[in-house]
């Protein structure tokens, strides 16, 4: 272990030497494992940001959520001529599924509709989004109330004129005051605030709640009716835990099925679309975007690597008279070898820990400039770098290692002469 130890200080010895006594062309070789590191964790650290972002905005939902509609969240193989004939879930589809769908835990109607502007005394918010939805909904998409309530079913069910407001539409018209119990008017009505909304901040994936605001459905269905195309209907369905989900989906197919008069030989006229899927899907997107940089990122680390080849085999003809007195003094082949090699590792790692250094000072900056996107340089990706670095090394030092450590001792003294 001992001489192991002496080898790797050596070996670093020799590295600091060489960035110390030759340091344009020591540079000019590491810069491309610099390069080529920053380039593979930045891009790893952009897409793992990017990713946790929009799962984070998919947070609030159970990835097991489905939502029941006339349109396909993904692919499909109905044209779409024939896609357009589709009717739209309805409430009354919604009541029959709540009524007769076993293991479910919660079933909501909501109508995605247009946005308005919400006055109060004068003061007005304009393009506020319109979530009108049935008293369900709270449960599945776990909303969180920073203060009063969510409307209950006998409201829901009746169409009460109550409103929960985003946190940014109630700083926005009370300025401090406390909104419970106050009037705004929305739709030509007034309605009474209820809830206000804990703050969530800005989301890529689809407008922040901050800017929303919560109605009962039945109320937006007597404003816009059941058949106004302006209107996207759907049935948003939470499944119990631990329960088979192709089996499950079969009974939802099976409930509106029958509920709709469809034959056997008819297609389904609604899609099932789980949130799961959505998931998957930028999964693999990330995936796709990971393997590109990693591929353009690769030209890099490989011009990073003959770099160090190079140096290697400058260092190996500069001490190879040095390398005949150790051979002749008792020296292994095994002991030259790994010097050399150890030399070349530690010559990567100097040059990937400056790559995520550059990395690391990126992300804080873009941060700073981003007010609610994150940057993130995980661990995980610092690991990955140095192992990438090391490997460069490796690989870069292994071949001018071997033609030093086979160096014939009396040679390399004569040839130093």
């Amino acid at each position: 272990m001992l001489i192991y130890l002496r080898i790797l200080k050596e070996s670093f010895n020799f590295a600091i030497n060489a960035l110390r006594n030759n340091k344009l062309r020591t540079f000019l070789s590491l810069l491309g494992v610099t390069i080529g590191i920053f380039s593979i964790i930045a891009v790893l650290a952009a897409v793992d940001s990017l990713e946790k972002e929009i799962k984070g905005s998919l947070s609030s939902l159970d990835s097991s959520t489905i939502m029941l509609t006339r349109f396909s969240f993904g692919p499909t193989q109905v044209p779409r001529w024939k896609r357009e004939q589709f009717p739209d879930v309805s409430y009354d589809e919604y009541q029959h599924i709540k009524r007769n769908l076993p293991n479910t835990e919660a079933v909501s109607y909501s109508l995605n509709v247009a946005s308005e502007n919400i006055t109060f005394q004068g003061k007005q918010t304009q393009g506020v989004q319109i979530g009108a939805v049935t008293s369900e909904y709270y449960d599945i998409e776990a909303l969180q109330l920073e203060e009063g309530r969510f409307f209950n079913e006998a409201e829901s069910y009746s169409g009460s004129p109550v409103i929960i407001l985003g946190n940014e539409i109630a700083e926005n018209l009370f300025e401090g005051l406390d909104p419970i119990g106050k009037k705004v008017r929305l739709y030509g009505r007034k309605f009474s605030v209820i809830g206000v909304l804990e703050k969530e901040g800005a989301s890529l994936f689809g407008p922040s709640k901050d800017g929303s605001v919560f109605i009962p459905v039945n109320l937006v269905r007597r404003i816009y009716g059941d058949n106004n195309k302006a209107t996207f209907p759907q049935i948003i369905i939470k499944p119990e835990k631990d329960i088979d989900n192709a089996a499950y989906i079969a009974s939802i197919e099976q409930n509106l099925r029958l509920y709709r008069g469809l034959k056997p030989s008819d297609i389904n006229n609604f899609f099932v679309n789980q949130l799961k899927g959505l998931t998957d899907f930028i999964d693999n997107i990330t995936g796709q975007l990971n393997v590109m940089g990693l591929i353009i990122s690769g030209f890099s680390l490989l011009v990073g690597g003959f770099g160090i080849a190079n140096i290697m085999f400058v260092s190996v003809k500069e001490r190879t008279n040095l390398i005949g007195i150790q051979k002749s003094l008792g020296a292994k082949n095994k002991f030259i070898l790994l010097q050399f090699l150890f030399e070349a590792v530690i010559l990567a790692i100097i040059g990937g820990l400056v790559g995520l250094f550059l990395v690391w000072i990126i992300t804080i900056i873009a941060s700073n400039f981003t007010e609610d996107f994150e940057f993130v340089l995980s661990s995980g990706n610092i690991l990955v770098g140095m192992s990438i670095s090391v490997a460069i090394g490796l690989i870069s030092g292994i071949i001018p290692a071997i033609s030093a450590s086979r160096l014939d001792p009396v040679e390399a003294i004569r040839s130093g002469i």
